[in-house]
């Protein structure tokens, strides 16, 4: 007789007025009767499947949001029962855009079907499809939505290079595809994951921003299988995922040989199966590190909706490369330095770091970024112990300063109008991020709203002019998410002004964000 337990997940997380399902699994035999015993929210139910599994399900209304501890009991017909203190979390839903993405009229960040703008903030979970069962899956997604995170970075095929089974397989040994390395074959069980998983992360409010066939791992199979069959298996992939809503098309990640035409060649045939196949998603692509965007590769350009900075240097000078193009579109950073790693022997990915290139990102013309972690992108052992940690909490800390601003319409300081004195030296070409000590400032056009990044404690000289009346004049502390007021606020739009910032942040470093406004957020 096997072990007489309860073997699924002790705890789950429903998001208020969406429907939600939960899978009670026992190991046993014969099969158990399961029970549930405590309160559970209004329109939520506990069924017991006579299979050994039981259903927890429902629509948590408007108001439900909290925590309701249940235990769940397995009842054999001999042995001992089984019993399992159980945790049910009823969420906030967050408010989902309407799909698909798209470039907003001006082409300098994304807005969704009704125009609204989207702040790209999100996580590079790459290795989700492969290492992560759905439970697992639900776990890391609720927490990041909790986070404010909106987006994921999710690999359709994953193997050693990003942390998966060498052969391509998921955790539990379902393969991509019926013949190893045949792009001609898709193994449906395998992609049948994926979409559940791609649902998943839509139940959770996350644009997926989706690698077709990464090139880190898998561009020997790419050149292997030929042109003929990579755009095959473009339209495959394109037509599969067409309906699915919460799409951008991600292709590339280290794809440090682009320039040479054979491989570009093949990653370029898939991108062109997709949008045969699939046009109402954008698409986009990483090339090479250790400094790139989506727009130097002149093959991809007429594909790109969505450009991808890539750089482990200050991040401003890549942004601000690709928001000056002549053909820009929206531009994003797709990958710069993760959490708790040393990507450019230079920077480790500590807070502070983080930070540095967060604020000098948004500050230089982008729509947003991802973030990433030694312990997300590849589910790095302990990964559940190290969700909210600094890195995510306080890009939490961006996304609640930017979203009630406009953001959208920043204008960067690239000539110093409006930060006349002490914004540093711009980094020219390869460079620490810690040693850089560059302000990067951006204002609107209706000269409502000036903000500026600081990286070290100084005092700068600030155009006060360039706002259209009095200004509410405050520091935020970036490693706090606080307000510190300053002194004689609201401060005349007349002449030029110095500021210096109050003393070290929460955490003991020096980079502070200065806000001006005219109108400040409720």
């Amino acid at each position: 007789m096997n072990a007489q337990a309860i073997t699924s997940s002790n705890s789950t997380i429903l998001l208020a007025r969406l429907a939600g399902t939960f899978t009670v699994t026992v190991a046993g035999s014969p099969n158990a009767a399961l029970s549930e015993t405590g309160s559970l929210p209004a329109h939520v139910t506990f069924t017991d499947n006579h299979d050994g599994t039981a259903t927890l399900c429902g629509t948590p209304p408007a108001g439900s949001r909290g925590t309701y501890p249940i235990t769940i009991a397995a009842h054999y017909e001999s042995g001992a029962d089984a019993a399992q203190s159980f945790t049910l979390k009823v969420d906030a839903a967050t408010t989902t855009p309407k799909y698909p993405l798209m470039m907003s009229a001006n082409q300098r960040y994304l807005v969704d079907q009704n125009n609204v703008p989207f702040l790209l903030i999100g996580d590079s979970p790459q290795a989700l499809i492969g290492d992560v069962s759905e439970a697992g899956a639900a776990t890391y997604l609720a927490n990041r939505q909790a986070r404010g995170f909106n987006a994921m970075w999710i690999n359709l095929l994953c193997n050693s290079y990003t942390r998966c089974k060498s052969d391509g397989s998921t955790f539990d040994g379902i393969r991509p595809f019926k013949n190893q390395g045949d792009l001609s074959t898709p193994n449906e069980a395998y992609f049948r994951r994926a979409d559940d998983m791609i649902n998943l992360a839509a139940r959770y409010g996350m644009t997926v921003f989706l690698d077709p066939i990464e090139t880190g791992g898998w561009l020997s199979t790419l050149k292997g299988n030929g042109p003929a069959k990579d755009r095959n298996y473009g339209a495959y992939v394109g037509n599969r995922y067409k309906s699915f809503p919460n799409i951008v098309w991600l292709s590339g990640n280290d794809f440090q040989t682009w320039t040479d035409s054979s491989d570009n060649a093949a990653v370029l045939a898939v991108a062109q199966g997709i949008q045969a196949s699939d046009p109402d998603h954008i698409q986009t692509i990483e090339l090479n590190y250790l400094a790139s965007g989506s727009l130097d590769d002149g093959a991809f350009a007429s594909l790109i909706k969505l450009d991808a900075a890539y750089t482990y240097y200050p991040t401003y000078a890549q942004v601000l490369k690709e928001y000056n193009r002549s053909n820009f579109v929206p531009v994003f950073m797709v990958e710069a330095n993760y959490e708790f790693e040393n990507n450019n022997n230079l920077d480790t990915g500590t807070p502070e770091v983080l930070r540095r290139q967060e604020y000098w990102t948004m500050l230089s013309g982008a729509t947003g970024q991802l973030y990433g972690s030694k312990y997300s992108w590849q589910f790095f052992s302990g990964w559940q112990t190290h969700l909210d940690t600094p890195g995510a909490i306080q890009l939490g800390y961006l996304k609640a300063f930017f979203s009630p601003r406009q953001w959208y319409n920043l204008i960067p300081d690239q000539n110093h109008t409006l930060v006349t004195n002490g914004y540093g030296t711009f980094a020219r070409g390869a460079g620490s991020i810690m040693s850089n000590d560059y302000l990067t400032a951006a204002s609107t056009p209706d000269h409502s709203l000036a903000i500026a990044y600081m990286p070290a404690i100084r005092t700068i000289t600030v155009n006060m002019s360039k706002l259209n009346r009095p200004a509410t004049a405050r520091w935020f502390d970036p490693s706090s998410g606080t307000y510190t007021r300053i002194q004689g606020s609201p401060l005349a739009n007349a002449g030029t002004q110095q500021f210096t910032p109050p003393g070290k942040t929460s955490d003991g470093n020096g980079d502070w964000v200065l806000v001006l406004e005219t109108t400040p957020p409720d």
